[in-house]
C-alpha cells in the first residue's frame, strides 16, 4: 500500500479522496491554485503545494507543476479525481513514466475510450449493444445523408472528441442534415480542435443509464449496478438515482454480465462507468468514462462500498477480493448536485458564503468543501455540494431528500436548492416517469 498520495484536484472530490486516504492510513498532498489557498482540502491535507494562479490551465492542468509537487513531497501515487486531468491519457502516461502510480485506468484504455468512435467500435466487437449509426467517422455530407436514410430520421451528428453537449446537432428530416453536419463540425473544431463527426439514430424518449464497474490487474471485473442520470440540463446532470426506477433486477444482471465480460476481455483496470441510452427495453452504449464519476456516492450507498478506497487498493496492486455474487444492492439512493447558480436563469453565482449549515440525520450524506466565510471562486465548475440520501424505498428516499434540502442553509450566494425542491415535488418525478428531455421541459414551465 502507498504511504503518500498526491490529490490532483480541488473542491469536494479532493476532500473525498483525502478522507479515503486518511482511513487507509495514507498521508496526503494537496495541490492548489492561489484562488484555493483557503480551501478545505488544503487545510486538511498533511502537506499542501501551490501550483499556480487561478486559471485552471496554469494550475490544475499544469502537468509539470503537479509532477514537481509529487517529487518534492515524496508522493508515490497521484489520484486525479474527476474532471481536469482525470481522463488525459498523456498525463497518466507521464505520471507512470516518472515512477509514480496513476490511480486510474491505463493510458491505453483512457485513450481508447476517449475517442467515441474507437470506444463504440471496441464495445461492439466485445458484444456490447450500440445505438444504430455510422461505422466510424463520416467522411462527407453525402455519406451522412446515406447513413441517415439507412437508420431513419431523426438522427444525431456528434463530435468524436470532447463532450458536454458540444459538437452535437439533431437532424429531424432530410432537409436538416446539411445544417446539422455543418454546425456539429464547426462546434467540434472550435471546442476540441477536431472536426471529426459520426452519426447515430436519435432516440426521442431515452433514459440515461450508466453502469459502475471496477477491475483489478488480474482480470477480475465486477459491476455495482446502474445509476439513472436522465435529469440533465444542456447535457449536464443535476440529479441521479441508484437504482433506476425503469430498470428491473433481471435487466441489471443481464447488462451487467455483458459489460463485465467485455471489460474483462479488455483487461480493464480500476474504476470506469459505461453510459447507455435506454429506451423500449433496449440498452445502447454511447460512451465510457475512465474515471470516478461525480455521482459515485449513490452507488456507494446502495452497495455499501467505498469506491475511492477500492481505486487506491487496485492501483497498489491488490486484487478485488470479491466476486460479482458478493455485491449486493440495498434500498434506494438519490443525489442532488448543489450548484452556485441562479435556480431560474442558471447564471453562475460565485461569492462569499455568509452562513453554511449542512443537513444531517439518518441516511443523509453531504459531500462538500464549503464552510461559513468560504469564498466560492469564479474560475471553476459551479458545483459546491452534493446531497446524497439513502432509504429502504424510493418514496422514502424522496421524502428524506425533501427533509435534507429543507435543513440545508447556504446564504450569501444563490444555489439550485429551490429547483431541486420543485423537482422532488413533481408528480411525474415521483412516479419515476421521466427521460433525458424531461428536465429541459420542466424548467421551461412557469412556476
Amino acid at each position: 500500500m502507498f504511504s503518500k498520495i498526491l490529490i490532483a484536484n480541488r473542491g469536494e472530490i479532493a476532500l473525498r479522496v483525502l478522507r479515503a486516504c486518511r482511513e487507509l492510513g495514507i498521508k496526503t498532498v494537496a495541490v492548489h491554485s492561489t484562488a484555493d489557498e483557503d480551501a478545505m482540502h488544503v487545510r486538511l491535507a498533511d502537506e499542501a503545494v501551490c501550483i499556480g494562479p487561478p486559471a485552471a490551465r496554469d494550475s490544475y492542468l499544469n502537468v509539470a507543476a503537479i509532477l514537481s509537487a509529487a517529487t518534492i513531497t515524496g508522493a508515490e501515487a497521484i489520484h486525479p479525481g474527476y474532471g481536469f486531468l482525470s481522463e488525459n491519457a498523456d498525463f497518466a502516461e507521464t505520471v507512470e513514466a516518472h515512477g509514480l502510480a496513476f490511480i486510474g485506468p491505463t493510458a491505453e484504455h483512457i485513450r481508447m475510450m476517449g475517442d467515441k468512435i474507437t470506444a463504440k467500435t471496441t464495445m461492439e466487437m466485445l458484444g456490447v449493444p450500440l445505438v444504430p449509426g455510422s461505422d466510424g467517422e463520416l467522411k462527407s455530407l453525402d455519406e451522412a445523408r446515406a447513413v441517415a436514410e439507412q437508420v431513419g430520421y431523426p438522427v444525431l451528428i456528434k463530435a468524436t472528441a470532447g463532450g458536454g453537449g458540444r459538437g452535437m446537432k439533431v437532424a429531424r428530416d432530410a432537409s436538416e442534415i446539411e445544417e446539422a453536419w455543418s454546425v456539429a463540425r464547426t462546434e467540434a473544431r472550435t471546442a476540441f480542435g477536431n472536426d471529426a463527426v459520426y452519426l447515430e439514430k436519435y432516440l426521442d424518449k431515452p433514459r440515461h443509464i450508466e453502469l459502475q464497474i471496477l477491475g483489478d490487474n488480474y482480470g477480475n471485473v465486477v459491476h455495482f449496478g446502474e445509476r439513472d442520470c436522465s435529469l440533465q440540463r444542456r447535457h449536464q446532470k443535476l440529479l441521479e438515482e441508484a437504482g433506476s426506477p425503469a430498470i428491473t433486477a433481471e435487466q441489471r444482471d443481464t447488462i451487467g454480465k455483458t459489460v463485465t465480460d467485455a471489460l474483462s476481455k479488455m483487461g480493464y483496470r480500476n474504476a470506469g462507468t459505461l453510459e447507455f441510452l435506454y429506451q423500449d427495453g433496449q440498452f445502447c452504449f454511447i460512451e465510457m468514462n475512465t474515471r470516478l464519476q461525480v455521482e459515485h456516492p449513490v452507488t456507494e450507498m446502495v452497495c455499501d462500498v467505498d469506491l475511492v478506497r477500492e481505486q487506491i487498493r487496485i492501483a497498489a496492486g491488490e486484487k478485488l477480493g470479491y466476486t460479482q455474487s458478493d455485491v449486493t444492492f440495498s434500498g434506494h439512493a438519490i443525489e442532488c448536485r448543489i450548484n452556485a447558480e441562479d435556480p431560474d436563469t442558471f447564471a453562475p453565482c460565485p461569492g462569499t458564503v455568509a452562513v453554511y449549515h449542512a443537513p444531517g440525520g439518518l441516511g443523509v450524506r453531504i459531500d462538500s468543501a464549503l464552510y461559513t466565510g468560504y469564498k466560492v471562486p469564479p474560475y471553476y465548475d459551479s458545483m459546491i455540494a452534493k446531497v446524497i440520501v439513502h432509504a429502504p424505498t424510493r418514496a422514502e428516499a424522496i421524502a428524506r431528500m425533501h427533509r435534507a434540502l429543507d435543513e440545508f442553509v447556504v446564504e450569501g450566494i444563490k444555489t439550485v436548492i429551490p429547483l431541486h425542491r420543485r423537482i422532488l415535488a413533481d408528480p411525474e418525478f415521483q412516479k419515476g416517469d421521466y427521460t433525458i428531455h424531461w428536465l429541459e421541459q420542466f424548467t421551461a414551465r412557469p412556476h
